[in-house]
């Protein structure tokens, strides 16, 4: 028996894909614990009304969040990954793109804030999270990137904990520093970790990996490409985060607590998944550069874990959703018929993620997001259609609306690897 652990771990550890795979799946591992930790102690302080402030401020730069870098950090990681010695260049892009696309979105948020959210709505809340996320939050991304274009995800795992460990110390320090914390001093504490992390983060590259080299004139096929992963990551965070804003502007705060509290475990759940993909990600460019029958061999390799993995925790939130009240309050009561609709949502993605990385891994990013934006604007159109519907319980609205575009964008995407993968030949093997 000691043999076969030890053959079977030295099989691991000589093997660069699943050691990647198992510091991403341990990184991901103590994320989702951190994460539960400083979710339950804000989510408790804050109450469902100071919640649902919290997240609709953030939700709505979640949505703009992927033009702060337009698309730089994917793009570096598909060149980087087929030549190592364009990292300066590639690195020095990303950091440009983000100082200079922050700003402009920053300004436009406070600018749009006050017509898409509710009335004195407080615009300090958008500008503490434009900066946390859109700055500090992105340069955290860009490095990750940075690591996982060189194939180093070991660093990316580590780089991914950081601000999760300052984020759940951050949270004991609220609760404990202020006697009834407001929405404003979690974003405040959340504001310091995250950009100390940013710090922390950009440091690291600069000290392992080079000096960035920096490039006003960025060639426009670069910046088209960047657009197409940019347009197609917002597209993704209006289906998953335009319904929590749209609660806000149409129903109340507290329905926008108490639902996306759901959502909340929904994402942490997925956290696994996420790991998989993530250690994946550049081997769909590697593969990819023969086309969709290329890539379509990397997701053949992880979809029956990844699907398997994401039936079972959709089944144990809806065994485990009564549980929730209890850790978080009586307030959150309303939070178990969500989780329990919601859950089937963990499959669709698994899914969605799959056929979208292998789209974009054989260079067809403008039909990935050409289908994620059509999906998005049709998620916008129904919330606006059927949030009215349930006057009484408005979160349902969302709750469907959410179904209904998860289900399509799974079924819209593998539609599109499939008529892609009929059109190309078959890879030819030489012997």
């Amino acid at each position: 028996m000691l043999n076969f652990l030890l053959n079977f771990w030295t099989k691991i550890t000589t093997n660069s894909w699943a050691t990647n795979t198992l510091w991403m799946l341990l990184s991901q591992g103590l994320k989702l614990v951190l994460q539960g930790i400083y979710f339950t102690i804000a989510v408790q302080a804050l109450k469902p009304e100071q919640y649902g402030a919290f997240i609709a401020a953030t939700a709505l730069v979640e949505i703009v969040s992927p033009f702060s870098t337009l698309g730089a950090g994917d793009v570096m990681i598909k060149e980087v990954s087929r030549d190592r010695s364009s990292f300066p260049k590639y690195w020095g892009n990303a950091l440009f793109l983000n100082f200079l696309s922050a700003t402009v979105l920053i300004i436009a948020l406070t600018l749009v804030s006050p017509i898409v959210l509710p009335n004195n709505f407080p615009v300090q809340l958008i500008v503490i999270a434009a900066i946390t996320n859109l700055i500090f939050g992105r340069a955290i991304d860009l490095a990750g990137n940075a690591y996982q274009a060189v194939s180093n995800l070991k660093r990316t795992a580590q780089l991914q904990i950081i601000p999760h460990v300052l984020r759940a110390g951050a949270a004991i320090a609220m609760v404990n520093l202020i006697p009834r914390p407001q929405a404003i001093d979690w974003l405040i504490f959340g504001l310091i970790s995250i950009g100390f992390s940013g710090v922390i983060s950009l440091v690291l590259v600069h000290c392992e990996l080079g000096t960035p080299l920096f490039n006003w004139r960025i060639r426009k096929a670069e910046l088209l490409e960047g657009s197409y992963f940019a347009v197609g990551l917002s597209a993704q965070s209006i289906y998953n985060d335009i319904d929590k804003t749209m609660l806000a502007r149409l129903a109340t705060l507290e329905a926008t607590g108490f639902y996306a509290a759901a959502y909340r475990l929904l994402d942490m759940a997925f956290v696994p998944v996420r790991s998989l993909l993530a250690s994946s990600y550049s081997r769909f460019f590697e593969a990819g550069k023969s086309g969709v029958r290329g890539s379509l061999v990397v997701a053949k390799t992880i979809l029956p874990i990844m699907l398997g993995y994401s039936t079972i925790a959709a089944v144990g939130l809806m065994l485990c959703a009564p549980i929730v009240p209890l850790i978080l309050g009586a307030e959150y009561a309303s939070t178990v018929e969500a989780l329990r609709w919601l859950a089937p949502i963990l499959v669709f993605r698994a899914l969605q993620f799959i056929a979208a990385d292998t789209l974009a891994g054989a260079d067809l990013q403008s039909r990935r997001s050409a289908i994620q934006i059509t999906i998005a604007v049709l998620n916008i159109g129904l919330n606006f259609w059927l949030i009215p519907q349930f006057p009484t319980a408005p979160w349902k609205g969302a709750m469907w609306s959410s179904l209904a575009s998860d289900s399509l964008l799974m079924v819209s995407l593998w539609s599109m690897v499939f008529w892609q993968y009929q059109k190309e030949k078959p890879i030819e093997v030489r012997s």
